[in-house]
This record gives structure tokens, C-alpha cells and sequence, in this order.
């Protein structure tokens, strides 16, 4: 059953929590905060992917996609990078 939207910020925060005071003995909290990071970078693929094929597979938006598609791969944060 997919979570909603208030359990998962429900659970980040208590990963969060439980990270920062180091009660995260069986890596739970770890895994589960690298997991949101890895969807959202997933979604920022899709999302750039989607633009692309609605562009007409324009150059602008296949840099984009490329972009996402690293960042993705290297596991970055799509905030923590400057956009083109």
C-alpha cells in the first residue's frame, strides 16, 4: 500500500531524528533517506524526459534531460545543483 504524502515527511523527519542522534543501529534511517533522495532524482529524469519527447526532441531539452540523467547517476541532489 503506497504511503501518503504526510506518513513519507512523516517518516523522513523521524529518520531524520533518529540519524542525528544515533539511533539508526540497523541503518533503517540511512537507507531510507538515500532511497527519497534516489526517487526524487528518478523523478527529475522522468520529468525531464517528458518535456523532451512533448519538445519535440529539442537540443535545449535533451541538455536537460542529459543533465538530470547524470545528476542521477552520480546521485546528486537536483537542489543542491545549478541548473543550466
Amino acid at each position: 500500500m503506497k504511503p501518503s504524502s504526510l506518513e513519507i515527511e512523516m517518516a523522513l523527519n523521524e529518520a531524520q531524528r533518529l540519524r542525528e542522534q544515533g539511533h539508526d543501529a540497523h541503518h533503517l534511517a540511512k537507507v531510507a533517506l538515500h532511497l527519497e533522495v534516489r526517487a526524487r532524482l528518478l523523478e527529475d529524469v522522468l520529468a525531464h524526459a517528458k518535456l523532451y519527447l512533448h519538445s519535440g526532441e529539442g537540443a535545449l531539452e535533451h541538455a536537460q534531460l542529459v543533465r538530470a540523467i547524470e545528476r542521477a547517476d552520480s546521485e546528486q541532489d537536483p537542489h543542491d545543483i545549478k541548473p543550466w
